[in-house]
């Protein structure tokens, strides 16, 4: 039985994190984290995800019986949380996007010590559309224009998702591109005809869209498009969940969702 703390649980995700930690037979909650000013801080973490009674309270700290944490908050909260784990030898699984190149070095500090695992995006279908754009990218070569799309909520904070970006550097490592000098932000003006080789990353925020990604290559005669959409929040929650008993025991290192996956 995997023990498992949700960081961030007072939240949407955390909720269903929460809800799908209590219905699986192979894990137990024992954790349920948020800050200091959140307004249900003493309630029982299952009947705030709506699944009953579950004896783990709303808190603020970590407990020390947790074999893994899974991190669902804001960026700003992440730190804290990975400085805990270090602290307690705990793994920890993150999941929450808009991570800054900072919140990245300490990530990679962090695998010295304890094993953890960040990945843009744990939907399991996602993480086969990166290894597959790869792929299609570096089999197709510059001769086809390649443009990612994503679509998400109008309240998304980040743009373009942490999962686009997820894409464009996998096609970057397939094809030995730098993505801080070949990745182009929209596009705006009268003399923006796209150049050979560069990629084109496009955001969209409307209504109530739980996410869709997809990546485009062609050329003057042919398109191939890669599509992955999410229906339902739980997609994400199920890939942490078995990214968590992956990494549950395992050895200090940084892992992604590749790993979990064998790809």
């Amino acid at each position: 039985m995997t023990r498992i703390a949700i960081h961030g649980a007072g939240g949407r995700m955390g909720r269903r994190l929460v809800a799908l930690t209590h219905e699986d037979e192979k894990l137990t909650l024992a954790g349920a984290i948020e800050h200091d000013k959140h307004d249900a801080l003493g309630t029982d973490a299952g009947i705030l995800a709506g699944v009953g009674k579950t004896d783990v309270a709303l808190g603020t700290s970590l407990p020390s019986d947790v074999d893994v944490v899974i991190d669902f908050a804001l960026p700003i909260a992440t730190p804290k949380i990975i400085e805990a784990c270090v602290a307690s030898k705990t793994a920890l699984v993150i999941g929450t996007t808009g991570l800054t190149p900072e919140l990245h070095a300490q990530i990679d500090e962090a695998g010295k010590s304890i094993a953890i695992l960040q990945a843009p995006n744990m939907s399991l279908g996602v993480n086969l559309l990166f290894a597959l754009a790869a792929q299609v990218a570096k089999q197709l070569g510059d001769d086809y224009d390649i443009e990612i799309t994503e679509a998400h909520h109008r309240f998304k904070r980040d743009a373009p998702s942490g999962t686009a970006m997820g894409i464009a550097q996998a096609i970057c490592n397939a094809t030995g591109k730098d993505i801080d000098k070949d990745l182009v932000h929209g596009r705006h003006g009268d003399d923006v005809q796209r150049k050979r080789g560069e990629i084109g990353m496009h955001a969209l925020r409307v209504g109530s869209e739980v996410g869709r990604h997809s990546a485009f290559f062609a050329n003057l005669g042919e398109e191939l498009e890669l599509t992955h959409k999410a229906f339902n929040r739980d997609v994400f929650v199920h890939g942490a969940l078995k990214a968590a008993k992956w990494l549950a025991g395992k050895p200090a290192g940084r892992y992604g969702m590749a790993d979990v996956l064998g790809l």
